[in-house]
């Protein structure tokens, strides 16, 4: 007994004291709400999501995808019952609904510095800053164009369209067996205001706002744009009137539409069409005779800070450099190839963006899009000044409703376009 004690006096000398557990590390969770709903796009967030999280082991990241049709009610209310998303993806006139509400941060300073790192385009970041501060950080732009099958155009021996005269006319000519020559929505929504907007753009009815922030919606150039898109009604599916984004690429690829106002049709043309690069075609948005060169409606969507914990801040910017690091910043515009356009110069160079195989592919199409959008503007933003009133507007897509006015009830453009200004006005009071 006394060897046995001896010995295991001599063994406790020499064990290793006990341990406690350490603590598991703590770490900041925070949630980013976007309305990139189609799974693709979805998947390759959460691709990069997971590679953020696993490098950076303190934050965990997640994703909840939500739909335009809601966003507009639904974040303001989430924010005013302490459960909205600490990192919103959103575009230039959804800002200062939140901004108003007092749930945004400012990111001045932090788009100062990836200024300096990346290079911004000075027109992304103007849109979100007013009132003595910069109110997001942009992500990607985007903008509209005509698509068009040349093999199509040329087999009904109609040109490519670049007036409104011609346009109609190529319209006209392609509505034959079964295809409707042209596809435009007059859904009361945000498709349908980006389609109308362009139209409105380039017939000179590009301002609705004057200088001194009163509205000019209601102009000779407006109503004849409502007009002529009424107009080319006849020449679009009998379901147009309930078209959102999905409806209109679907249309083109399955060839019952010759042509269509989008803003890409890359990714479904490539998975349910032909995917025959060499006969899809992208050009600028025709023009009224007498307008100027050819606009189109672009903008940048941006990310906004919605949390006011600063933990929970500081890993959301985190996130945020780490989706514009080069390497990553062109796997995430590729979540839909054509569609998200770089804001930054170190984006538009980055290898990531250029050498995805679809890019490859389709990279005379994406090199169009973006010298098209040079000319792109948004509604509310286009005087180097922002009226953070065009967020109630937009918010009830009074574009699209006036054009469901004259479209769906028949009411003739001039007394449409004046309501939609009077329906303005009560909105901005």
């Amino acid at each position: 007994m006394r060897r046995t004690l001896k010995t295991l006096t001599a063994a406790s000398l020499f064990a290793a004291p006990a341990l406690a557990p350490l603590p598991a590390a703590a770490q900041t969770e925070v949630m980013l709400w976007h309305m990139e709903q189609p799974p693709h796009r979805v998947a390759r967030i959460q691709e990069l999501i997971d590679e953020f999280n696993a490098a950076n082991p303190d934050v965990v990241v997640r994703q909840e995808p939500q739909n335009w049709g809601e966003i507009y009610a639904k974040a303001p209310a989430a924010v005013a019952a302490g459960a909205g998303p600490d990192m919103l993806f959103a575009i230039p006139d959804f800002a200062p609904i939140l901004k108003d509400i007092g749930a945004l941060a400012q990111v001045d300073d932090f788009v100062a510095e990836l200024d300096a790192e990346h290079d911004f385009v000075d027109s992304a970041v103007e849109a979100y800053s007013y009132d003595g501060g910069v109110w997001a950080v942009p992500l990607y732009n985007m903008t509209m164009h005509l698509w068009y099958r040349p093999s199509v155009l040329e087999a009904a021996g109609v040109g490519l369209p670049t007036t409104w005269e011609e346009w109609r006319a190529a319209a006209e000519a392609l509505t034959e067996d079964g295809q409707y020559g042209m596809g435009l929505p007059a859904n009361r929504q945000l498709y349908t205001d980006q389609t109308v907007y362009s139209v409105m753009m380039n017939g000179g009815a590009s301002e609705i706002y004057n200088e001194d922030g009163t509205l000019r919606f209601d102009t000779p150039e407006t109503v004849e744009a409502y007009a002529f898109y009424d107009s080319m009604m006849e020449f679009s599916p009998p379901d147009a009137a309930s078209w959102t984004w999905g409806e209109a690429e679907a249309c083109f690829a399955s060839r019952s539409c010759a042509m269509i106002l989008q803003f890409t049709v890359i990714s479904t043309y490539e998975s349910q069409a032909e995917g025959d690069a060499a006969d899809l075609g992208v050009a600028a948005i025709p023009v009224k005779e007498d307008a100027a060169e050819p606009g189109t409606i672009a903008y940048a969507n941006a990310v906004m800070m919605l949390s006011p914990d600063e933990a929970r801040r500081e890993a959301s910017q985190r996130f945020v450099s780490f989706l514009l690091e080069p390497g990553n910043y062109g796997r995430f515009l590729n979540m839909e190839p054509g569609l998200f356009m770089p804001v930054t110069a170190t984006g538009a160079e980055d290898d990531s963006l250029w050498s995805d195989p679809m890019v490859q592919e389709y990279r005379g199409q994406i090199e169009t899009v973006i010298a098209n959008s040079a000319n792109g503007k948004l509604f509310g933003f286009t005087s180097g000044r922002v009226f953070p009133a065009i967020s109630a507007i937009s918010a009830q897509n009074v574009l699209a409703e006036t054009l469901q006015n004259v479209v769906v009830s028949g009411m003739a453009p001039a007394e449409a376009v004046a309501a939609g200004q009077a329906r303005m006005q009560d909105l901005s009071e």
